[in-house]
């Protein structure tokens, strides 16, 4: 029986409304606490909210330069930019990556070489910037994503332009490549200059002149939708191009350089005296840089890099090798400025060189000598004996402060990336390179260019225009000037000089005239190149790769690896000097015979001479 007494309806009455009450105070706080947040949003975060909404709507996205065009001497595009269409990810507008790239690799062909690039560079983006997960799309690829392109959200074709380098091996070592961006140069380049920009110059004037060459980043805002597919442009700073690079360099000499060194290793230089501009560098062998920009295969880089010919290696620059007896004018005229030396002493040459209580000999390359010899004689038939006894009489150290002056052992500074500076032996170095004391038997072969002293091809064309000069050092430089595109006026590069003493002006006369008679002289070792149209200085070496000890130098029994290196400098005309060179054949035997017909080539494709028929037969001599 039910419970109806008045109290019991007073009970449930209590409840009802305590339970009422609760759940009113319930809805209350909790209207409460939406108010309050609203106001907090509202109020407190509206700046912020603003900004993350207008975040949505609006995007900011790079514009990438146009990097600057190079030009030779003679205004011939040496490197240019083409089109080029990737596919890029765009990582904050893609849900499920995986899943987005097993479907595009069902429309067009993804590799594991794209895979794999594509992780690398997906490491180096900000997620809000494209990652190409393919790059160098066909017009048929293009198309065929253009189709489906609806269902991809956050993936689009980019076009870009990219370097191409239409000369190929002929200017790889002199002008480089650019190459996709890596994470160490991320950490050393202004990332927000390069922004959207996938490209960066690797080495050669390319890298060296990276700075000009790449422009600077421009930016624009766009409105987007809740796909990411862009509305409009609200506002675009453009980017600034990137200068042109006009160098010195002729293409036409550069040619007749690389054939005239035809298939064997080696490298050429030439300089113009006036400026310092270099006109040719040629390092054979070579390589087509064009496969560089995109990415190599890596069996194709493999190649190469192990290839015994050494083609990456350029050698006009990086390429250290004992400088023979092309210094032996540096060291007749060291000889003259110190006063140890005049034109009119005479050394006697029996075939070797000892050094008072001592009973080593050093042997002279005629084995049975050259008499009694002055300096020009000594020059014109690189008497080994007359130098190794006036650089035993000048000593290590004003030999050494000496040839410093026309840049030997230090780096010229020419406006190309990787070059080496060669080592000029002192007593300072071998105490700090080798531990060890100065011997002067290590003076004696220093004379002779050989021994501890090492030169690059470019500090011998260096050293020879700065004799041509007399005294006149100019640092090299392959860029002229840089240009804006489209404009005709062009800012030059500035020319850093300084003068090397070695005083009186009849000094300098007295080397180059001696330098002539190499070439002009029937007993000069470079007279096979003589010239009927101008007139040629030059100096021949030979620099040993071994040493023979007490045997007899006889090249047909030496595997061709192993024989002597063959070099010739040479300025011209000796009057008025327009061109400078340097030549080293690797392996190639006599400077005179192999190295010099080089020179003469380059020089008559400059002058405008007639070409050199070369003289059948060779000599021992340098």
């Amino acid at each position: 029986m039910l419970d109806t007494s008045l109290e019991s309806r007073r009970r449930e009455e209590r409840i009802l409304v305590s339970r009422t009450l609760i759940a009113g105070t319930l809805v209350a706080v909790c209207l409460g606490l939406v108010v309050l947040r609203l106001w907090h949003l509202q109020k407190e975060l509206y700046d912020h909210f603003s900004v993350l909404s207008t975040d949505n709507r609006v995007k900011v996205q790079p514009i990438p330069p146009t990097r600057g065009l190079i030009y030779d001497a003679k205004g011939t595009v040496l490197v240019d930019n083409h089109p080029s269409f990737s596919l890029d990810i765009t990582l904050e507008k893609v849900e499920n990556l995986e899943q987005t790239i097993a479907e595009l690799g069902r429309l067009i062909p993804i590799e594991a070489k794209d895979r794999a690039r594509f992780e690398r560079l997906k490491r180096q983006r900000m997620r809000f910037q494209g990652v190409p997960i393919r790059i160098n799309l066909t017009p048929e690829e293009v198309a065929r994503f253009a189709v489906d392109a609806y269902r991809f959200p956050g993936v689009e074709v980019r076009a870009e332009l990219v370097r191409t380098y239409p000369y190929g091996e002929l200017l790889a070592h002199a002008l480089g490549y650019v190459g996709r961006i890596n994470e160490q140069e991320m950490g050393s380049i202004d990332v927000s200059n390069y922004a959207g920009t996938n490209f960066i110059g690797k080495n050669g004037v390319e890298k060296a002149h990276e700075a000009v060459l790449h422009g600077r980043v421009g930016y624009q805002q766009v409105e987007v939708n809740a796909a990411g597919r862009i509305l409009r442009t609200l506002e675009s700073t453009p980017p600034g191009a990137g200068q042109d690079l006009l160098l010195y360099l002729d293409l036409r000499l550069q040619r007749a350089a690389s054939e005239a060194l035809g298939d064997r290793r080696g490298a050429v230089v030439a300089i113009d005296p006036r400026n310092g501009g270099v006109l040719a560098l040629v390092s054979k062998p070579g390589f087509d840089p064009n496969p560089f920009v995109e990415g190599i295969a890596p069996g194709a880089y493999h190649a190469l890099l192990y290839s015994q010919d050494k083609p990456l290696y350029n050698r006009a620059v990086r390429g250290q090798y004992p400088p023979g007896s092309t210094v032996k004018p540096f060291v007749g005229l060291a000889g003259l400025a110190n006063g140890v030396t005049t034109p009119r002493k005479t050394v006697y040459c029996s075939g070797s060189f000892g050094l008072p209580g001592q009973s080593h000999r050093f042997r002279c390359w005629r084995r049975s000598g050259h008499g009694s010899v002055n300096l020009e004689q000594a020059i014109v038939q690189s008497c080994d004996v007359y130098f190794y006894t006036l650089a035993n009489q000048l000593g290590i150290d004003r030999l050494h402060d000496f040839l410093s002056e026309f840049g030997f052992g230090a780096k010229t500074g020419v406006d190309i990336s990787g070059e080496l500076p060669g080592l000029l032996p002192s007593r300072e170095w071998k105490r700090r390179a080798r531990r060890q004391e100065w011997y002067p038997g290590e003076t004696v072969i220093v004379g002779i260019g050989q021994g501890y002293f090492l030169a690059t091809p470019l500090q011998l064309a260096v050293a020879t225009a700065t004799m041509a000069n007399r005294g006149h050092f100019i640092q090299p430089r392959l860029a002229r000037a840089s240009r804006v595109p489209g404009e005709a006026a062009a800012s030059d590069f500035p020319l850093v000089s300084r003068r090397v003493e070695a005083g009186d002006a009849h000094r300098w006369d007295e080397i180059i005239r001696d330098m002539a008679l190499v070439v002009e002289s029937g007993r000069g070792t470079a007279h096979r190149i003589r010239s009927s149209e101008y007139r040629i200085a030059g100096k021949t070496g030979t620099a040993q790769v071994f040493s023979l000890g007490k045997g007899t130098y006889n090249a047909s029994k030496i595997p061709e690896r192993m024989r002597d290196h063959a070099l010739f400098i040479a300025f011209a005309p000796v009057e008025d000097p327009r061109i400078a060179v340097a030549v080293l054949v690797e392996n190639g035997g006599h400077g005179g015979s192999d190295a010099a017909p080089v020179a003469r080539r380059v020089m008559d494709m400059y002058l405008g001479g007639s070409q050199l028929i070369p003289t059948e037969g060779s000599s021992d001599a340098d």
